[in-house]
């Protein structure tokens, strides 16, 4: 069963060791990269371990963008050898299912470097669509909850 766990003392060197195939490296920050902006934007990041029962298959960081006045998905990585497994879309569901709970979310944005078509192709299966926005060098996404 997959379930997302806070990240913790007991549980960072396993969140620490997460990684994405070297193709896929270019299109995600590693886990210590964002638990650093987690530690710098504590009071709007929402940082999970991933798990499928008691193995740590991935990372998902939820966030309020505060400049915006919105919700976002800021970071989703599934590591290397559990990639493909449906895990990604799991997370996702959970994610977003943890901002309309706590913080009733209505919409939630993300980016998405172009080429990264396997990301943008996991968004629009849990109904993100593009918004035409194009910024940093990112296509903005959204999904109305």
């Amino acid at each position: 069963m997959v379930r997302l766990k806070e990240v913790t003392k007991e549980n960072l060197d396993e969140v620490l060791s997460l990684k994405v195939n070297d193709s896929q490296a270019g299109f995600v920050s590693t886990t210590a990269e964002s638990l650093a902006q987690a530690y710098v934007y504590t009071e709007t990041a929402f940082p999970f371990a991933v798990y499928d029962d008691q193995a740590i298959v991935g990372f998902i960081m939820m966030g309020y963008y505060e400049e915006k006045k919105y919700y976002t998905l800021w970071k989703l990585l599934i590591d290397q050898q559990y990639q493909g497994n449906g895990y990604g879309k799991a997370a996702l569901e959970l994610g977003i299912a943890f901002l309309k709970e706590r913080f009733h979310a209505g919409k939630v944005y993300t980016g998405v470097i172009p080429e990264n078509n396997a990301a943008k192709s996991l968004y629009r299966s849990v109904g993100f669509e593009n918004t035409g926005l194009f910024e940093n060098g990112m296509e903005e996404m959204c999904l109305e909850c």
